[in-house]
């Protein structure tokens, strides 16, 4: 079963709860419920490691000597 978490509510829904929101309003869908309650400690860890990834891509070259023309 699937489990989305609700960015209004602050509630686990899953896939066979009719009442279920929006998608604008949902994060997932996770594997359990519970991994559903950490959406949004799973949402910060995702964007810190992709922000560092970025990071890295924007720094591969730091040789300030090919920065000179």
């Amino acid at each position: 079963m699937q489990y989305w978490y609700n960015t209004k509510t602050g509630q686990v829904e899953s896939e066979i709860d009719e009442q279920r929101a929006r998608s604008a309003d949902l994060l997932g869908p996770y594997g359990s419920a519970d991994e559903a309650t950490r959406a949004l400690e799973i949402a910060r860890e995702k964007t810190k490691r992709w922000d560092e990834q970025e990071q890295d891509e924007d720094n591969w070259d730091n040789n300030p000597l090919n920065d000179k023309d």
